[in-house]
């Protein structure tokens, strides 16, 4: 009986791995159409920084330690001389403080990982990658699988969209200046593209989409009354604060 048991324990060592291995590869395939949609806003975020005055080893520097696109277009229009570093610093803690809420909806589907696991998934975490991975875990547990939270599958997608944001805000640096206005191709309408198709899939009634509606009611307005990027930290504020408010609302 001893020697069935020490013979069975390589053999499942080695579908836990293959089945690690289908998920990773499940999760790159996942990112693919997201990561089409991160090379031409990437580029428009590296050509804009180089323009503000970043060298070509600032840019990815930054993209790679921040990972928030959002807070770094907000942070590369307030950009000046001298920078007011006070003021990117705050309004970039203001545009990523969504990312409290989003942690606190994954953290749950976490709790069985050691931290040494949930931490760096926690720093992967993007508006895609947790949007995508938070709609994984839902499926996974409405066909009863255990643990219902892939943590293969959300490294394979979160990484991949990582390393695109970081290369290719890289190389918006180098050839931005040789391609001159990126802009004017159309590139920039690839984010809000892949923010609405993320929007569809989440989509579970107005209630639950009434944050999204202010944050971008308060963005557009003012985007059209105040000058420079005001409108991100703006729509983001007015989004979380709804939120926030919506939640402790009693039912």
């Amino acid at each position: 009986m001893q020697t069935c048991e020490i013979a069975a324990a390589p053999t499942q060592s080695v579908t836990t791995k293959s089945h690690t291995a289908s998920e990773f590869q499940r999760g790159v395939f996942a990112s693919i159409p997201v990561m089409v949609g991160f090379i031409p806003f990437a580029l428009v975020l590296g050509t804009n920084a180089v323009q503000k005055g970043f060298t070509t080893q600032e840019v990815p520097l930054m993209t790679g330690l921040n990972f928030g696109g959002g807070s770094e277009f907000a942070a590369v229009e307030l950009w000046g001389s001298p920078p007011a570093l006070l003021v990117i610093v705050a309004i970039t803690f203001l545009v990523n403080s969504r990312h409290l809420i989003m942690g606190a909806a994954l953290a749950p589907h976490l709790r069985h990982l050691p931290r040494w696991k949930a931490l760096p998934a926690l720093f992967l975490m993007c508006d895609e990658s947790w949007a995508m991975g938070l709609a994984d875990t839902q499926r996974r547990k409405s066909s009863s699988m255990f643990p219902a939270f892939s943590l293969p599958y959300y490294l394979g997608l979160s990484l991949c969209l990582y390393a695109t944001w970081v290369l290719f805000t890289a190389a918006g640096a180098v050839l931005g200046p040789r391609l001159g206005d990126i802009r004017s191709y159309g590139f920039d309408m690839a984010f809000p593209a892949v923010f609405l198709v993320l929007l569809k899939g989440m989509w579970k009634g107005l209630r639950t989409a009434l944050p999204w509606m202010v944050s971008l009611a308060v963005a557009i307005t003012t985007y059209r009354l105040i000058p420079g990027a005001w409108y991100l930290p703006a729509g983001a504020a007015a989004g979380v604060a709804f939120a926030c408010r919506n939640t402790r609302s009693p039912s």
